[in-house]
């Protein structure tokens, strides 16, 4: 057994290119289109005519609209249009909130000076901007005693009545029983 022989990975495949998510130029299948750009005289041509003048400036014609009727082609480079939408898209994605939510877990029999610690943390948690799930997690012979658990988290929604509103009541999911709160005013 020769252990120097390179591994045969069978034939290599050429490199697939990624198609183009607009049909551009001669791709574009619909006989007339609305033409929009700049340096542009708009209104509906024939796909002919309408590729002439994208041409004629020495431009591409892209169909940014396929399902209007006509279909909206605008005159502009190609690789410029598609730089433009990625930023857009960055853009938005940047302004968009992100949700934090954080989490809180207590005992069914959890005692008075950790639920006042534990819920200065949820209120600092809301003050922020943050949502706070709360949940009391039952270990072994513990399910007996739900009705504990639910009256702590009801008392913990309370205790956070001013800086929070309830999204989710107690809720019992396997183990653990959960609460959501949200905060009342959005962080400025």
């Amino acid at each position: 057994m020769a252990l120097n022989k390179p591994f045969n990975r069978g034939p290599r495949l050429p490199f697939k290119r990624k198609e183009a998510e607009h049909n551009i130029n001669q791709f574009i299948k619909a006989p007339e289109v609305r033409l929009v750009g700049d340096n542009v005289e708009q209104g509906i041509f024939s796909l002919r005519d309408a590729l002439a003048i994208a041409q004629e400036q020495e431009l591409d014609l892209v169909e940014i609209s396929p399902n209007a009727v006509p279909p909206v082609c605008k005159v502009t480079d190609y690789n410029k249009f598609v730089y433009e939408q990625k930023k857009k898209l960055k853009e938005i994605k940047s302004n968009a909130k992100q949700t934090v939510i954080k989490e809180i877990r207590f005992g069914p029999n959890t005692d008075d000076h950790d639920f006042e610690f534990k819920l200065k943390h949820a209120m600092k948690f809301l003050e922020s901007g943050e949502k706070v799930r709360a949940y009391v997690h039952f270990k072994g012979r513990a399910i007996v005693y739900k009705e504990q658990g639910e009256i702590l988290l009801l008392r913990f929604a309370q205790a956070l009545e001013e800086v929070g509103k309830v999204e989710q009541l107690p809720k019992l999911e396997g183990k653990r029983m959960f609460l959501t709160v949200a905060p009342k005013a959005a962080k400025k």
